[in-house]
């Protein structure tokens, strides 16, 4: 399988934060998915640690057998976390603290130089960054000019056109912005998260061949609580090799 499944179980650490107990435990949860085939686990650590806490990604950097990606915020506090924790990838997010979960992508061009200087740091201590953005031209060659090695593209509108039913101008936009990335910089690697699920990720592989690794949280560990870990994680990895095959 060419595209890799990265199980994201911030929502393990939600529902362990709504009770203020010890389970359950992410870091269990992750070694799990790790088990049932997942290529990788991320975690958001957010500044107001409304779930994965900073020991999780401690105990988590000693025990992920595969790809720890950190997401977090570009903010002076969080490299120092990174820095310290020194996980596989680093991928920087808008972060508000008002909003439910990520609501769209960096503005990377309005913060080119920041954003460099953070990729520039992460960098010298041998930790690859990736940048979330939203589909579009602009900030993917904004992106480009960081030097990051990667971008994460923002699915969450596809994901609510898939759900409605409409048209496919969502994953056309998507599929122009992979294409993008591959033209100018065919070295940058292209990833995509948010709002992902088990149907709509068939169409997203098949139609985007740039894509090496796909971001899924909300809807994996949703499904997790009605058939397990294991048969989720499974059910995500034949979703994916079903859009392969319609290449």
């Amino acid at each position: 399988m060419r595209v890799r499944l990265h199980v994201n179980v911030d929502h393990v650490a939600t529902i362990r934060q709504a009770r203020g107990t010890e389970y359950p435990d992410p870091v269990e949860a992750a070694m799990l998915c790790e088990w049932a085939g997942a290529h990788g686990i991320t975690v958001h650590l957010r500044e107001d640690r409304r779930h994965i806490q900073l020991r999780d990604v401690e105990v988590l950097r000693r025990t992920v057998k595969t790809m720890l990606n950190l997401e977090m915020a570009a903010t002076e506090e969080m490299v120092r976390v990174a820095l310290q924790v020194r996980p596989d990838l680093v991928t920087l997010v808008p972060e508000r603290r008002e909003e439910r979960t990520t609501e769209g992508g960096l503005d990377v061009r309005g913060q080119l130089a920041a954003l460099r200087g953070v990729r520039e740091r992460l960098d010298a201590s041998g930790i690859p960054t990736s940048l979330f953005v939203d589909p579009d031209a602009d900030q993917v060659q904004a992106s480009i000019e960081t030097g990051a090695a990667m971008i994460e593209l923002h699915t969450g509108d596809y994901a609510e056109e898939a759900r409605r039913g409409h048209s496919t101008s969502e994953l056309e936009r998507l599929a122009r912005a992979a294409s993008y990335a591959r033209i100018h910089a065919p070295s940058m690697k292209v990833a995509a998260g948010h709002g992902l699920t088990a149907r709509n990720v068939v169409s997203l592989v098949a139609l985007v061949p740039e894509l090496v690794e796909l971001n899924i949280g909300h809807a994996l560990i949703s499904d997790a609580v009605l058939v397990g870990l294991d048969r989720a994680v499974q059910r995500f990895l034949r979703a994916i090799e079903e859009g392969e095959q319609l290449r």
